[in-house]
């Protein structure tokens, strides 16, 4: 039965412009709707196992969208940031207050722009993108990670500490979730042993360039007060809770 209350919406633009998705997927059009934050929302924002087992924010976006059919597992991370800024803009206003070297600073979360793509490399919808390394000469294919794989990567780094608690293979790890080929060779087994024994380290500084050159996502960067150069928008335990 349909409900006698309304809640209000907004329509939110995605970095990827959805150029990234099957034609099939609601986010193919490029933008999602979302809904501002109820009573419900904040039962999930303060559920203390959710905050403990770090699904408290996935939980909340998911609860927020409103667009139908959308498979969160594959939202672009740089799509995910918007929405994620949306999300804090809907519950608690666009005015953002933080502490950056002990001073107290504001910053207006609505003038954070997506970063400008360059749409000639988004073709055939395909995820996937050559590179070759400039000082190896080898050539590679790589996507840009999804929700999915970053819970992928996050999973594998918790085994692999589990193995040795002094390991810190953060790097590799996300290059070898990333990275789809080298030289043609797709086995992930051929990447892996790239990736841990030939993969420069200056070549792997140049992908990760390359990465956030062309990757879509939110601008987080921000001019503040005594502060030369525009720093990354730092987001701390006020960004969803700011009573805390």
């Amino acid at each position: 039965m349909e409900s006698k209350f309304k809640l209000p919406t907004e329509t939110v633009e995605l970095p990827s412009k959805g150029l990234l998705y099957p034609e099939d997927s609601p986010l193919a059009k490029g933008t999602i709707e979302m809904k501002y934050m109820t009573a419900k929302e904040e039962d999930i924002l303060t559920n203390r196992n959710y905050i403990a087992d770090g699904t408290v924010i996935d939980r909340l976006l998911k609860s927020l969208i409103v667009t139908k059919d959308v498979d969160y597992n594959q939202i672009l991370v740089g799509d995910k940031n918007a929405i994620m800024i949306a999300a804090r803009i809907l519950a608690y206003g666009k005015d953002y207050e933080f502490s950056y070297n002990g001073n107290k600073t504001t910053v207006d979360l609505s003038k954070l722009d997506n970063k400008p793509i360059d749409e000639t490399l988004y073709t055939g919808r395909k995820n996937e993108f050559s590179f070759t390394l400039p000082n190896s000469g080898a050539t590679l294919t790589y996507k840009l990670l999804t929700h999915q794989d970053e819970l992928l990567i996050e999973k594998e780094l918790e085994g692999l500490k589990k193995i040795d608690k002094k390991a810190s293979p953060e790097v590799t790890t996300r290059l070898k979730n990333m990275i789809t080929s080298v030289n043609g060779y797709r086995d992930f087994k051929d990447i892996r042993d790239f990736i841990d024994n030939y993969l420069l380290a200056k070549d792997a500084r140049a992908l990760r360039e390359e990465y956030s050159r062309i990757q879509p996502d939110v601008d987080m960067r921000v001019n503040i007060s005594d502060v030369e150069e525009d720093v990354t928008l730092p987001i701390g335990i006020s960004f969803f809770w700011p009573d805390a």
